[in-house]
């Protein structure tokens, strides 16, 4: 029976260390994504008044269409300003980028757990190391993917929040009414977390080399070991 077996010098070794690296940068990810809430301000002048500020605030999981400005002032510009959203639900890049950062972490922590507690284990059974190297190469790729994904949905919630946004709300085409962009909360977080989603990627597409050398793919079992008797022994000179 195989027991538990610590060696943390799996750390020193690129398969555990990238493995922690892993670990961190999932937890950025998810963190700088699902972590922001912002807002985007205009200034309205209509009947009754000048530069009134009316703001939407928005948060993760970046569904706009449910962000609703704020009235410019309490008559509501004489009944002239109606309820006005922000455009756009974004909720599915960002919820499927959040999700794959959050199962690499777990998988990362199970791995890692495997690595320090059981490599003795890992290495007797072909199995694990091939299902590992499988598991990692689907992670690159939902990295690949999720992260396209959620690039292309930042530069959308980016137009959607910003100073295009004026000419779309119908409240500032009456006549007698205007409306000035001023402001939107800085998406530097964002920009971020899809940098560390394209570092995840890079991450987890190099270890599966690491991984791919602990599978008998690259070291098969010695075919002269398991089938003796088929080489003739070499004679003395």
């Amino acid at each position: 029976m195989h027991g538990l077996l610590v060696d943390v010098s799996l750390f020193t070794e690129p398969l555990g260390f990238v493995r922690v690296l892993e670990w961190i940068f999932s937890i950025f990810a998810f963190a700088t994504c699902g972590g922001y809430k912002g807002a985007t301000t205009i200034l309205v002048s209509c009947q009754g008044a000048i530069n009134k500020t009316a703001t939407a605030v928005f948060a993760y999981p970046f569904r706009l269409n449910t962000a609703l400005f704020s009235a410019p002032n309490p008559t509501r510009c004489n009944s002239t300003w109606t309820d006005t959203y922000l455009v756009g639900d974004f909720s599915s890049s960002a919820q499927f980028f959040v999700a794959v950062a959050v199962l690499a972490f777990l998988y990362c922590i199970a791995a890692l757990v495997l690595y320090v507690g059981y490599m003795h284990v890992y290495r007797s059974n072909s199995k694990i190391p091939l299902t590992d190297f499988v598991g990692t190469v689907i992670g690159a790729f939902l990295w690949l993917v999720s992260t396209s994904a959620w690039a292309k949905a930042l530069t959308d919630i980016k137009i959607s929040t910003g100073l295009s946004i004026v000419p779309e709300i119908a409240a500032c085409q009456v006549p007698g009414s205007t409306c000035l962009f001023a402001s939107v909360t800085s998406m530097g977080g964002l920009n971020v977390s899809v940098v560390f989603g394209l570092l995840n990627m890079i991450l987890w597409g190099g270890n599966a080399w690491f991984v791919y050398k602990e599978t008998t793919l690259h070291n098969p079992p010695n075919a002269a070991s398991q089938h003796p008797g088929i080489y003739p022994a070499q004679s003395g000179i």
